[in-house]
Order: structure tokens, then C-alpha cells, then sequence
């Protein structure tokens, strides 16, 4: 049989009030359950008859919930009944019980309530009740375990002369803001169901708090560590000793399907307030799971996996992570997006295939390779400058090897391209756009800054065209260096080019000499239709392109809306395609019904369309067998814009021509031809501008040596 709590030795390390000892009474409990981890007001019973079997607390539980304890004699019973109480005279600073208290509410409240809830029932104010209870004159027992104070219902039931009951079921507990249970006259919506939701996981809801203690690393005499069992943890009077051991706390955590349960254990902290921070932001992490037990379980995996002394993950983060359905144990590496975001893009229909080629071989020979391991949260503006970096240092030991006189350092570069600006320009719009996608994500956005977008690369300004004068020929021929990736042939060197080609490949002499007047773009040329050639009207219409996706020829929209264009032909033009088009009705004629019908102007002799890249390499084969300095095929559209400039068009007309949307464009297609009389004659004119009082020698007429194909008597005149 329990003993009555006047018998009862309160231990000084307790730091318990001893009680009034008038005050005979026994306490047991019918029903309890001890939840570890459990809050005071269902597990206080429990928690004091294990660490204070003194005092006599008989547990017997079956259903797992603590109810009251009931007082010598008394029989367990309800009742609503108001008993009025006037203030004792050993309450000092009491205004009155509050009658709204009856003994069936005040008996819900549990096994043990706090002293505030203790000293509104009893007319007292938090001051004073506290005041008493640590002078060991409150009118109730009062038990103290270091800062806390729990008041047993059944004495302050006892103290009223109220019945108790040991049969209340205990209701959820009140709201903070408003303690006073209601009734009738303030009527409150109905409680919880007594059976609450747990939280995620199937962790008990008291368990979810978690707990806040110290603990040391002393150890007894057989070196086992003793942690929160040292003497030395606590004062005298129960409280926490500020000067021996470090701040822990312990965290419930949800549990897979299945699994046993587990806790987070997190010590070695200085000062309370920072083990309660680092418990509530745990708790804020498990609270990204909402109701999905499956996410709970993945971020309790994670904090499980955070290594002594480390921080826990950034809520932030996480929160991004979960909303984005991403798992939250696992980080998202830059190489990993990129390869998602590449694959997402290939489901849009508005973004070309040479646009997803050129994502594609950015991500696989760049990116992925110098940032693909580092995480997406973590990646810096310091990471990008590395990588760019290290592409042009790259790019510098190939050129140096190419210069080399070992031949096996020039063999090991053979075959590799070095990565000018204006390629670092399109890898960093490629970082950028992924990126900014990767921002845009509303809810779901993975990052908040985009570093790729404050880099600052070298300038990628485009080459500016050169004429192959007679010096820059015999320099390449002596040293094989050309003065400009751009180049462009003087009108002697074209015209040589023409003839070499109507010779050698009258199959595609039409197309070389189409752009070479009027500045066609290759895919243009190749993808012009019979439709949109006009030769008794000499109008030629631009309205589509053969393009290459990957090797696959493609027929596509011109480049853009300045490139939809009409222009006029030559007279010399005229007559080469018209040529053109006789000649490939007698091929139609020799294939019979093998002739494929394209509606492509420029075919094969056998009617196939012509492959760009095989215009190309035709291109190049001629030039090298008619021994002239080499250009690009595209280089034939600089071509083009240099004679209309020279000829006297206007930069406006010229890029019309070309299908520019911008004049900036066109500038740096075009070239001058200092060879020609009409750029002498304007160099003549501007020197005659200049007024000078010494007369200089003139340079003999003889001396002159004229470009090529210039007649001599021209040029002495151009020079008088």
C-alpha cells in the first residue's frame, strides 16, 4: 500500500516543497501508462514514482492514460457543481477562487497541472504563486524538478474540498491564449477526438517535442561515461550546475514502415538557448513532410546522417527540395540538373535542334566535366571563373603543342580545337539559361542566384574580313599564315575562281556564281526553289533554307523575318541560271523515271538534292585545285558585300541584300579593296584637301606597279 504523503521524505536533490503536514493523503493512480519523452501533464506520475519511489506512488496502467489522483476515502465522481471559496488567509495576495473551475474541470486537467493554471484556480497571481512556492509556503504540495514547478490536481482538489474523480478522461489541453477551460456562459467548439492524430512517422505527439538537459562526459569507476547521471550535473537544489557538463537535447523521429524507433541525439552545446534552437530547427525541418510519411522518414534519415558538430541542413534548402519533388536526403549536383534540364527542353517544340545540339555539347565536353560534381545550391561565381579558366589554359597549350618542333607534341593535339571567346560566350549562355530556369521554377525553384551571370569573359568580337592582296598571298604561300579567319578574294581572284569552276563542276558553277552576286547564305542557295527563281523577270525570292540538324539536311525558315527577301538579278546571272535550268532538263530527260521531283533548283545530275556539306567540300576541293588562297564558302557572302560596296551601293542596300536585321551586321561583312581605282581616287582627292606651303616630289608615274588585271595607263592617270 502507497504511503500517505505526510510520511513522505522529500530528498533535497528533488528540490521538492515539503508539504503542509496536516495534509493526509494518499496517492495512487488506476490507469497510467509512462510514455518516455512524454509531456508533465500525462507523464508526471510515472516520472516521479521511478525517480522518487519515496514518495508512494502506486502505478497501475492499462489503457495508457493518466487520469487523477484520488484523495484518502474520497470515491471517484463527477460534478458541475460551483463551490464558492473564499481566499484562506495563508494565501497573501489572493483575489478570489474563480468559480468557473468546478471540480470536473479541474480533475480533466490530468494527474499534475502547472503552478500557473494551480494559481488562476486559486485566485492567486503568477507572481505570488511563485513567490510561495519557492519559499515553501504554497497552500498545496508542490513538486520542483530544476526550474519546474507541477502542482498534483487531486491536492489542489483536496485543498478546495472538492470531490475527486479517478475516471476523467484527459481532454486535449486548452489553447495558450486562453487557459480557463470554458463553460456554459462561454461556450467553446467541441475538443479533438480523444484519439489525436499522431504525427508523421508514428511518433507519439508528446514525443515530438523533444527534451533539453545536460550531460558531461565524466565516467565512474569502471570508465563507463555517466552523462546525465553525474552528482555534479545538478546543484544542490535540483537545478542544472551552469558549471560542469555541456547542453543536449533528444528528438523523436519518425520511422519507416516497420522500422524500430529512434531518436536524434544532439549534444555539446553551450548554453541552453542554443540547444533549443538547434531542437527547433529539426523539428521545423520534420515539419516540411506535412503529412507524407515517406518525406518525414527521408528527412529524419538525413538528420540521423548529420556527423557531432556539423550544422543541420538549411530549412531553405530542403524546403526547396521537397516542394520540387526532389529527395531530401540526396543533393542535386550541377551535372544531374543539367542533364534533367536537357532533357526537358527536347520536349519543347519551339527550341530548334541545332540549338539542343550546341546545349547538348556544351553540357557533355564543358560543364559537366569542371562543375558536374559540385552541388547546385553550393555552386559560386568563383566555380564558373574556374572552369572558364581552365578551358583557356586549355586552349593555350594547344596552340603552344601546334607550334611545337617535336612532331610527336604537334601529333598529340592533332585532331583537338581549342575554344575561342565567342565559343565561352555561347557555353556561358548555355550555364546562364539553365540556371535561370532552374530560378523560375515559382514554388518549386531550386536556387536564388544565378552566378553564371555575373562573369565577365574576354570579348568576343567577330573577325573583320581582309582581302587577300598580293603581299598577303605570298605570305601564306611562304609561311602558310592567313591574315584573318574572314577572308576575301579580290575581283581578279574570283573571276579565276568562276572560270576554274565552270570548268571543273559545271553542276554547282550556277550556285558558286549566285552567291558570289548576290551574297547567298549556303542553306539559301542550296534550298532555293523553282518556284522562287524567276528568270524572265530576274527576281530571285528568299523564303526557306536546307539546314543541318546534326548531318541530317533539313528544309526550315530562313534565319529571320529580314531574311524573307526579293532581289534582282544581273544580266550575267540571268544567263548562268538560265543555262543552269536547260542543263538540268536534259538531265531530268536521261533519268527518265528515276527523276525525283524536289522542286529544289540546284539538284544533282541524277535530280537528288545537293547536301550542304557536300557543297562545301566541293568547295574546297576547287579552290585548292585552281592553286588560289583559300576562303570559307561563307567567306563568298563577304565577297559579295565588298564589290557592292566598292561599286558604289549604299551600306543600306547591301544589307537588304544580305538579309541582315541590322546595319552593325553588314559593316563587318564588307571590306575594302585598296587595288581599286575608285579607293585610290578617294585616297587622291582626300590628300589634295590638305593645304601645304612646301611643295613635295612627286613619285615618278614609272614607279607605279599596278594590281593585277589593272591596265597601266590607268593607274598613271589614277595618280596624276
Amino acid at each position: 500500500m502507497p504511503r500517505p504523503i505526510s510520511e513522505v521524505r522529500y530528498p533535497t536533490r528533488t528540490g521538492c516543497a515539503a508539504p503542509d503536514t496536516d495534509f493526509h493523503h494518499t496517492l495512487f493512480s488506476d490507469r497510467f501508462k509512462l510514455p518516455k519523452g512524454g509531456s508533465w501533464a500525462r507523464c508526471s506520475l510515472g516520472a516521479l514514482s521511478r525517480r522518487n519511489p519515496s514518495l508512494g506512488v502506486e502505478v497501475h496502467s492499462q489503457s495508457g492514460i493518466a487520469s487523477s489522483w484520488s484523495l484518502g476515502g474520497h470515491s471517484a465522481m463527477k460534478t458541475s457543481e460551483h463551490v464558492p471559496s473564499p481566499v484562506s488567509p495563508a494565501w497573501p495576495g489572493g483575489d478570489g477562487r474563480d468559480n468557473r473551475w468546478t471540480g470536473e474541470r479541474i480533475s480533466a486537467l490530468g494527474a499534475v497541472t502547472d503552478l500557473t493554471t494551480t494559481a488562476r484556480i486559486m485566485g492567486l497571481s503568477r507572481s505570488v504563486a511563485y513567490n510561495l512556492a519557492k519559499s515553501r509556503q504554497f497552500p498545496v504540495p508542490v513538486l520542483r524538478f530544476g526550474s519546474r514547478y507541477r502542482v498534483p490536481v487531486a491536492a489542489i482538489l483536496h485543498a478546495l474540498h472538492l470531490p475527486t474523480s479517478n475516471s476523467i478522461e484527459p481532454p486535449a489541453p486548452p489553447p495558450e491564449h486562453d487557459p480557463i477551460p470554458a463553460t456554459p456562459d462561454h461556450p467553446r467548439p467541441d475538443p479533438q477526438p480523444a484519439i489525436a492524430a499522431r504525427p508523421i512517422g508514428g511518433a507519439h505527439p508528446n514525443r515530438t517535442r523533444g527534451s533539453v538537459f545536460k550531460r558531461c562526459c565524466c565516467r565512474d569507476g569502471e570508465g563507463r561515461k555517466l552523462g546525465n547521471r553525474c552528482p555534479q550535473i545538478r546543484r544542490a537544489n535540483g537545478s542544472w550546475n551552469p558549471n560542469h557538463g555541456r547542453w543536449a537535447y533528444q528528438l523523436e523521429l519518425p520511422t519507416h514502415p516497420g522500422q524500430a524507433r529512434r531518436q536524434l541525439r544532439r549534444s555539446t552545446f553551450d548554453t541552453r538557448d542554443a540547444a533549443t534552437g538547434d531542437r527547433d530547427h529539426a523539428k521545423a525541418l520534420l515539419a516540411l513532410a506535412s503529412d507524407d510519411p515517406a518525406v518525414a522518414a527521408e528527412i529524419a534519415d538525413m538528420l540521423l546522417a548529420v556527423t557531432a558538430g556539423a550544422p543541420l541542413p538549411d530549412r531553405d534548402t530542403i524546403a526547396r527540395r521537397v516542394r520540387a519533388g526532389l529527395p531530401a536526403t540526396v543533393t542535386t549536383t550541377v551535372g544531374e540538373y543539367l542533364h534533367s534540364w536537357l532533357a526537358s527542353r527536347r520536349s519543347l517544340s519551339s527550341v530548334q535542334p541545332n540549338t539542343l545540339l550546341a546545349y547538348e555539347s556544351h553540357i557533355r565536353v564543358h560543364l559537366v566535366p569542371h562543375l558536374g560534381a559540385i552541388a547546385l545550391v553550393k555552386l559560386r561565381v568563383e566555380h564558373v571563373e574556374a572552369m572558364f579558366a581552365a578551358i583557356a589554359e586549355g586552349s593555350a597549350a594547344i596552340e603552344i603543342a601546334r607550334q611545337s618542333d617535336d612532331p610527336a607534341i604537334r601529333a598529340s593535339v592533332r585532331g583537338l580545337r581549342t575554344t575561342k571567346p565567342a565559343s565561352m560566350h555561347r557555353i556561358r549562355a548555355t550555364l546562364r539559361k539553365a540556371l535561370n530556369d532552374a530560378i523560375r521554377r515559382g514554388n518549386n525553384r531550386l536556387i536564388d542566384f544565378n552566378p553564371a551571370a555575373h562573369i565577365e569573359l574576354p570579348s568576343g568580337v567577330r573577325p573583320k574580313a581582309r582581302v587577300w592582296t598580293a603581299k598577303a598571298v605570298q605570305r601564306w604561300r611562304d609561311t602558310g599564315e592567313r591574315p584573318s579567319p574572314v577572308m576575301v578574294w579580290t575581283p581578279q581572284q574570283a573571276g579565276a575562281f568562276l572560270d576554274h569552276a565552270e570548268e571543273h563542276d559545271i553542276a554547282l558553277y550556277p550556285l558558286f556564281a549566285l552567291i558570289l552576286h548576290r551574297g547567298l547564305r549556303r542553306g539559301e542557295a542550296v534550298g532555293l526553289t523553282d518556284t522562287a527563281v524567276d528568270i524572265d523577270n530576274s527576281l530571285i525570292s528568299v523564303t526557306q533554307q536546307m539546314a543541318t540538324h546534326g548531318y541530317t539536311p533539313v528544309i526550315k525558315k530562313v534565319k529571320s523575318e529580314s531574311g524573307n527577301r526579293i532581289m534582282a538579278m544581273a544580266s550575267i546571272t540571268r544567263v548562268v541560271l538560265r543555262a543552269h535550268h536547260a542543263r538540268r532538263a536534259q538531265w531530268k530527260l536521261a533519268a527518265g523515271q528515276t527523276w525525283p521531283d524536289t522542286g529544289l533548283f540546284f539538284v544533282q545530275p541524277d535530280g537528288q538534292p545537293w547536301h550542304p556539306y557536300a557543297v562545301a567540300d566541293r568547295f574546297e576541293v576547287l579552290v585548292r585545285d585552281a592553286d588560289l588562297p583559300p576562303i570559307r564558302l561563307h567567306d563568298l557572302r563577304h565577297c559579295a558585300a565588298t564589290y557592292l560596296k566598292a561599286a558604289g551601293a549604299d551600306l543600306k542596300d547591301i544589307q537588304e541584300l544580305l538579309g541582315h536585321s541590322s546595319a552593325a551586321m553588314t559593316d563587318v561583312y564588307t571590306s575594302v579593296i585598296a587595288e581599286l581605282d575608285v579607293e585610290r581616287a578617294k585616297a587622291e582627292a582626300a590628300a589634295e584637301l590638305l593645304p601645304r606651303h612646301r611643295e613635295h616630289p612627286s613619285v615618278p608615274a614609272s614607279s607605279i606597279e599596278p594590281p593585277p588585271g589593272v591596265r597601266t595607263d590607268v593607274a598613271r592617270d589614277a595618280h596624276r
